[in-house]
């Protein structure tokens, strides 16, 4: 009896392992090189999983050890991952041949994330595109002059309360990823919902708008659990099924716009904010769009523009406070244009700051904001390096852009651990490889909200730069370490820095 029970117990733990690995013959079938370190049942993301690397290190790895290849295989725990190396194989997947790979990977359960499954980024077939549209339409360039009069408002906002926390003292210390969630998530409030967030008043911290973007993405142990169940194994998230919006974010929202798309329908009185453009939208199409589908554009705007872009303007504020000299240049730049239209920030001021373009475009390179690109197959395609590396790629299987890894390989950047704008600049950014700096994506699906958030960034820089002096505080960790299973980069420790008054 024990003899057979044995026998059983052996019989089953071979039949587990060979299902945890069938999979895994899968690159060498294909004719492709796949990386090292194959684990049962975990493939490659054991290190990522038990969250003792983040993410963009993991992706590095992989792409450094494998560099002789223009493509390498990866195994997302039993499902095979191709990563794409070439520049010409990445304009072929996001851009020449878009519809064999025009879906994104992530897959939103509708009833575990109803909000958040209207996402653009999340949809696919005419659903995306008529979501593209209506998003086109709302960050036109005439748009966002009307949008940039709500930033305007919240910068003053901004101004002030740096102003009162350095009231008493010569300079004071900011954490910059809490000092610009509070910007950015007024902007959100204003712009997109044309209401106060109440995000620097700290006796509001409970009704603010910058609660909302916390519950969402800060690294507590829901939201990395919600991280790696939706993004890196979504397969396990039918049985666990963890959403990325907490029911009480969902109801709130929910709740807001459908009170304020009817006062909008109602009085029609021009405003300058998302669910405005979103109610003249309806008037130029003459059909009321379904309120679900506004309030999940609506949460779009926190999601997609509010915790990334705090994240983008938190290693902006950080290189300048590194880099004293890029700090002073810029500083220049802003009062030289500032000084041309009478002190006050315009549309065509922002965009005439070119070196705030270099800036922003260099610490993009250095921390890119978003989560890695995944795109899915969707009709047979041959893939074919310039290496002779020929792999046929079959619908379902998904594409990895390594966007991180291109953005530090020195193949395309001279120092690429140097923070050099320089490589920016109009007479240099020429001679950038296409497809080697992706930090908004490329192609068709290339991110909608890139100008908008583009704009929030200069504005609130431009209020910083024109009246303080950015100083890095001993408390930021260098060098930098990003936390592992946050959602966006995140530095341990946090990213403190002295602001002092000119």
């Amino acid at each position: 009896m024990t003899v057979v029970l044995l026998s059983l117990i052996v019989g089953a733990l071979i039949a587990f392992y060979f299902y945890l690995t069938r999979n895994y013959k899968y690159w060498q079938k294909h004719g492709v090189p796949c990386a090292d370190g194959v684990l049962p049942g975990f493939g490659h993301m054991l290190s990522v999983v038990c969250m003792k690397t983040d993410i963009a290190n993991f992706i590095w790895k992989i792409y450094n050890d494998n560099n002789d290849a223009s493509m390498v295989g990866i195994y997302d725990f039993t499902t095979p991952l191709l990563m794409i190396r070439e520049p010409r194989l990445l304009r072929t997947v996001l851009q020449v041949n878009f519809s064999s790979f025009s879906e994104n990977c992530i897959d939103i359960d509708p009833k575990l994330d109803p909000l958040l499954a209207t996402n653009p980024f999340a949809l696919s077939g005419e659903k995306w595109a008529s979501g593209r549209k209506r998003f086109t339409y709302a960050f036109s360039s005439m748009r966002l002059k009307l949008l940039l009069e709500s930033v305007k408002n919240v910068c003053a906002t901004f101004e002030n309360y740096i102003n009162e926390q350095l009231s008493n003292v010569e300079k004071a210390e900011f954490e910059l990823k809490d000092l610009f969630s509070r910007y950015t998530a007024q902007v959100t409030a204003a712009a997109g919902f044309g209401i106060d967030g109440h995000c620097f008043d700290d006796n509001k911290k409970d009704v603010s708008f910058r609660k909302i973007g916390q519950a969402i993405f800060e690294p507590s142990l829901r939201n990395k659990m919600a991280y790696i169940l939706g993004i890196l194994i979504p397969s396990f998230n039918k049985i666990f099924k963890v959403g990325f919006i907490q029911k009480h974010v969902d109801q709130y929202f929910r709740a807001l716009v459908a009170d304020l798309m009817e006062q909008r329908r109602r009085d029609k009185i021009p405003r300058n904010d998302f669910l405005h453009l979103m109610a003249e939208l309806e008037r130029a199409e003459g059909d009321k769009l379904d309120i679900e589908t506004v309030t999940g554009y609506a949460l779009s705007f926190i999601v997609d523009g509010n915790e990334s872009t705090s994240s983008v303007m938190s290693f902006f504020g950080f290189y300048l406070a590194s880099y004293p000299e890029v700090q002073e240049k810029l500083r220049e730049e802003v009062m030289s244009v500032l000084k041309r239209y009478d002190g006050k920030i315009t549309y065509e001021g922002l965009r005439e700051m070119t070196y705030m373009d270099q800036v922003f475009n260099e610490t993009m390179r250095m921390i890119p904001a978003g989560i890695p690109i995944k795109k899915r197959c969707t009709e047979e395609f041959e893939l074919k390096g310039s290496d002779g590396l020929v792999c046929r790629v079959q619908p379902g299987t998904e594409i990895l852009i390594p966007v991180q890894a291109l953005h530090r390989d020195p193949q395309y950047w001279e120092n690429p651990e140097e923070y050099d704008p320089e490589r920016f600049s109009s007479d240099r950014k020429q001679s950038i490889e296409r497809f080697t700096y992706l930090p908004f994506g490329e192609g068709p699906r290339m991110c909608v909200g890139m100008r908008m958030a583009q704009l929030q960034v200069k504005a609130g820089l431009t209020i910083i730069l024109r009246k303080y002096k950015l100083e890095l505080s001993p408390k930021t960790q260098i060098p930098l370490k990003m936390i592992p299973g946050a959602i966006l980069p995140a530095a341990k420790g946090g990213l403190w820095v002295y602001f002092q008054q000119l």
